[in-house]
């Protein structure tokens, strides 16, 4: 199986994300595993739906890799179809992107805040003391109008950007 991750993320920023979710070190992130960062974000799933949608019990990088490249895709294309009965398009993309945009806004104010990227990393555990800058960066290449935040159509641009 062959995968092309269409994300800002590279390769190495999935490896430390993949090993942040090996919460045990095995080698393998579990169904567990991912349900917890996933209810960490305020999404809760069963552990038969997250079956459904990765196909599998357990995820090897490789598997990890191409599942997320698998999710980036069809979020950016909107074609591919996840879960039965789901109509994906523009309009669930744009919705999709909202939910996302909310889990970062924390205040509720229509920005992302370099504070607010700073606390939902850290809640998921991506993020440490060195890494301050970093949120100002992230938020700096795509913070078009110099403002010093992520509006919702900068954080669009943002998660759309592909790498070829």
């Amino acid at each position: 199986m062959t995968c092309t991750t269409v994300s800002p993320l590279n390769t190495n920023d999935l490896h430390r994300i993949f090993e942040k979710l090996d919460q045990n070190g095995d080698g393998f992130v579990s169904l567990d595993e991912l349900k917890s960062l996933l209810e960490r974000i305020g999404i809760h799933s069963t552990h038969d739906e997250l079956q459904a949608l990765v196909g599998k019990t357990r995820l090897d990088l490789i598997d990890f890799l191409c599942f997320y490249d698998t999710i980036v895709k069809h979020n950016i294309n909107g074609d591919d179809q996840i879960g039965e009965g789901e109509n994906e398009g523009k309009d669930d993309l744009e919705g999709d992107l909202a939910k996302a945009f909310q889990v970062y806004d924390l205040n509720g104010d229509g920005y992302i805040s370099c504070d607010e990227l700073q606390s939902v990393l850290s809640r998921l555990g991506f993020w440490s003391e060195d890494c301050g800058k970093d949120c100002e960066s992230m938020i700096n290449v795509y913070d078009m109008n110099s403002d010093g935040l992520l509006d919702f159509d900068e954080f669009k641009n943002m998660m759309l950007v592909t790498n070829p």
